[in-house]
């Protein structure tokens, strides 16, 4: 433990001689005092005020400045554990959350539909209290955000949303890290989403404007966002002067776009509708004609994996696509660490994990 803290001293006194992430990240500094994530779950993004967002990926650019560029042996997670709830098969997620929880000093605990069954074998209620007892924290990847809220309502330690059919809030953090690496900020970006109204588009809607972003989203009639997350990231968009705009027309969603951004046309749970989805986003491939009518700055996003349907190879591995960072970055936003107040260290760490841990349970 004394070694442990010795490091963490030696990082605390380390930061004054890199300001090379903090004078970059441009969508500002940490604030702490307006900050406060202690305990609180990650169910969606909308629960965020743009200051907390904005923090997360401060600390998520300065910790992979510390371990990848410097080199920094930081085991703040030692003798903690992660309980990873999986409904739904992942690469990027399941190898960002295991490997990030454990260079860190953690301990991941994956679990599959073979090992736990939500809602089945036993109710939602008890998995949660049960968890509570033997877990720090919990990331659950699963079919239904009402799991989820279920339980946050009756776990006593953080949950995670490690993706549901409403909102992928992990996803859109290591976008936005990626982006602003890219661009050094932010803020005045216009995000083109060519695709479908799903949990991806959600979470950008209910987080663009925060960042003074503005989002042009074109979806097949029928596979609109939802109507409630279109009227809240209406009001949101008013409230920072930011655009929204939402059309069918993939073309007039790509106009000047900064970022083209597409996801699966067929999600996990939607094979049976795989025939009458192909159909329907006959046009919404996006290439080189896409691209055409976009900022003369574009890049492009695509959370993987990719089907060539989605995307044709000329646009997927060109020098503007950032997809490969972008999954990078997943690992980068899902682990974080933290200094706290007067001089004090307060561990903590993880995923936007990055508060679960302070100090251990909800406040």
């Amino acid at each position: 433990m004394l070694f442990n803290l010795r490091i963490l001293l030696n990082n605390a006194a380390l930061r004054n001689g890199h300001n090379f992430v903090v004078r970059n990240f441009r969508c500002g500094q940490p604030l702490q005092n307006k900050v406060q994530l202690k305990g609180r779950d990650l169910l969606t993004l909308k629960n965020f005020t743009g200051e907390e967002i904005k923090y997360m990926l401060w600390l998520s650019a300065d910790l992979k400045f510390r371990i990848k560029e410097k080199g920094e042996y930081l085991p703040l997670l030692q003798g903690k554990s992660l309980g990873m709830i999986f409904e739904k098969r992942s690469t990027r997620t399941r190898l960002s959350t295991e490997t990030g929880f454990a260079l860190l000093g953690g301990h991941p605990c994956f679990l599959t539909t073979q090992d736990i069954h939500l809602g089945v074998n036993e109710s939602l209620m008890d998995t949660a209290r049960v968890l509570s007892s033997m877990t720090d924290a919990v990331l659950a990847r699963v079919y239904k955000q009402s799991d989820l809220d279920i339980l946050a309502k009756e776990a006593s330690i953080p949950i995670i949303n490690g993706l549901s059919d409403s909102y992928h809030p992990i996803q859109i953090l290591a976008d936005y890290l990626t982006l602003q690496e890219h661009y050094g900020s932010l803020k005045g970006l216009t995000l083109s989403w060519i695709g479908d109204g799903n949990n991806i588009l959600h979470s950008i809607m209910m987080s663009a404007a925060k960042f003074g972003m503005h989002l042009q989203a074109a979806t097949p009639k029928g596979y609109e966002p939802d109507p409630s997350v279109t009227k809240l990231a209406e009001q949101y968009a008013k409230e920072n002067g930011t655009k929204l705009s939402l059309t069918n027309d993939p073309l007039e969603a790509a106009r000047g776009g900064n970022v083209l951004i597409t996801d699966t046309w067929i999600s996990m749970g939607q094979e049976e509708e795989k025939k009458k989805r192909l159909q329907a986003f006959q046009g919404y491939q996006v290439t080189m004609k896409t691209a055409k009518v976009a900022a003369s700055d574009w890049t492009f996003l695509h959370c993987l994996p990719r089907k060539p349907e989605e995307v044709d190879d000329e646009v997927f591995y060109s020098p503007r696509s950032l997809v490969f960072p972008e999954a990078e970055n997943r690992k980068w936003t899902i682990m974080v660490s933290r200094q706290w107040g007067n001089g004090s260290l307060e561990w903590v760490l993880y995923v936007a994990l990055t508060w679960p841990f302070m100090p251990f349970g909800k406040s």
